[in-house]
């Protein structure tokens, strides 16, 4: 494969797709080079016989601040349903075993606020803390480590104490959450490709940068390719990992930018019910738990979603990263004692022999996590990663470079359209 274009974009998801797409709508000539034999990235439906063969999202799933974000206009101009998650569900929290009284719930609604205030107060200096800083400022709120486990494991795939709340709060949306039917990613698949030119099963494996005029090659393992720029969208876990060389070497503060911004895990693991009982729950119903300290992990379930017959747990940051070393079966049996110690004894025998999914985007060489977080005292680091190098023939784009839509599908199409607005044409 010997080709001369003018923008080589490396990987095939959301900002690949996004970047493309804004250089195809530029009249410039364009080649995708994904290294998996797929679309999409992280945003991938299967249809998993284990659950029946219904559309499942197996990384991510909601257009998030559905007013503000940029693929919502497209989905609706092609016709596509999208549903309300915020509207069509319920919630109960437990403390123990026992569902929240009306008074704890709202003591616990009122804390997302008070634990925002916190942190804004901590960050009032200019300076950065962790995510658990802002708990332990907190020390007698008696939802405070609840709010941190969601808002660092589960939402951000991170331990709160290795996590900047810097960057937390630099990302905070708003707005409403809405769900492709079907799924995002088969979404992802129908309405963002048509007319782009993608190479699947193509890894790059070294980028020579800076040449005469700023020219780039991009070696694959089936020839090289020229052009005037590259824009590479692969995430900071293949980055850090060094499977794709570059040559000259990446500046200082590039590497120093990938290596603060690691990738966090969060696993999803479903379990089908073998009968009709549904645990008492109203369909499509959120199911979380007071956490009682910093520290500890939290594994909320979303059961039964869209009616169908199973619940979907998540799980991040350290735990995560320790349950995929341990295996499936760890997964399972970590959900299963989670919904043991609010249901009792009926859950084992509610999921005995169904079946089960538990994801694995951890064992993906491609990605190497769910999505990147900042460290602490390093929030800016996205900042620094999506500034063009060598005058602007080398970019790099994706969730990790954009505020204030990091880690989800938004921000990597942002970031790969604004990547091709300022990536050269020499």
């Amino acid at each position: 494969m010997n080709v001369d274009i003018d923008v080589v974009v490396i990987g095939a998801g959301l900002a690949g797709l996004g970047a493309a797409a804004a250089l195809k709508a530029q009249g410039r000539s364009c080649l995708i080079l994904e290294a998996s034999g797929r679309i999409g990235g992280r945003a991938w439906t299967t249809n998993p016989a284990s659950l029946g063969g219904v559309w499942f999202d197996m990384g991510a799933v909601w257009f998030h601040d559905a007013e503000n974000n940029p693929l919502v206009p497209i989905a609706e101009a092609a016709g596509d349903r999208l549903l309300r998650s915020n509207e069509i569900r319920t919630e109960r929290t437990y403390i123990g075993s026992r569902e929240a009284t009306d008074a704890e719930a709202r003591s616990y609604a009122d804390a997302w606020p008070r634990f925002e205030e916190a942190a804004d107060a901590l960050l009032s200096d200019g300076g950065d803390v962790s995510l658990a800083d802002v708990t332990r400022s907190l020390p007698g709120d008696p939802w405070a480590a609840t709010v941190e486990a969601w808002e660092g494991p589960v939402i951000c795939a991170v331990d709160a104490n290795r996590f900047s709340a810097r960057d937390w709060r630099r990302n905070a949306l708003g707005g409403s959450n809405l769900v492709a039917e079907g799924g995002i990613g088969a979404f992802v698949a129908r309405r963002l490709t048509t007319g782009l030119d993608i190479r699947l099963n193509t890894p790059a494996l070294r980028i020579r940068w800076g040449g005469k005029h700023g020219r780039v090659s991009v070696e694959t393992a089936t020839g090289t390719l020229t052009a005037g720029a590259c824009i590479v969208t692969v995430s900071t876990g293949v980055l850090a990992a060094g499977t794709l060389a570059f040559e000259p070497a990446l500046p200082p503060d590039i590497q120093e930018s990938i290596h603060a911004l690691p990738m966090g895990l969060a696993l999803k693991v479903a379990l089908r019910a073998n009968g009709p009982d549904r645990l008492d729950l109203p369909l499509h119903c959120s199911v979380d738990r007071q956490i009682a300290r910093s520290g500890l992990a939290l594994m909320p379930f979303q059961c039964w979603p869209f009616g169908r017959d199973y619940v979907q747990g998540w799980i991040g940051g350290g735990t995560a990263w320790d349950l995929a070393k341990a295996g499936e079966a760890a997964a399972v049996d970590h959900a299963l004692s989670e919904l043991r110690a609010i249901f009792g004894g009926r859950v084992d025998r509610l999921f005995a022999g169904g079946g089960s999914l538990v994801t694995s985007w951890d064992a993906d060489p491609w990605v190497r996590g769910a999505y990147c977080y900042a460290i602490p005292g390093q929030s800016h680091a996205r900042d620094r990663l999506g500034i063009p190098l060598a005058d602007g023939h080398l970019m790099f784009a994706g969730e990790a470079c954009n505020v204030p839509y990091a880690g989800t599908l938004a921000g990597a199409w942002i970031s790969g359209q604004a990547a091709a607005a300022a990536v050269s044409g020499g």
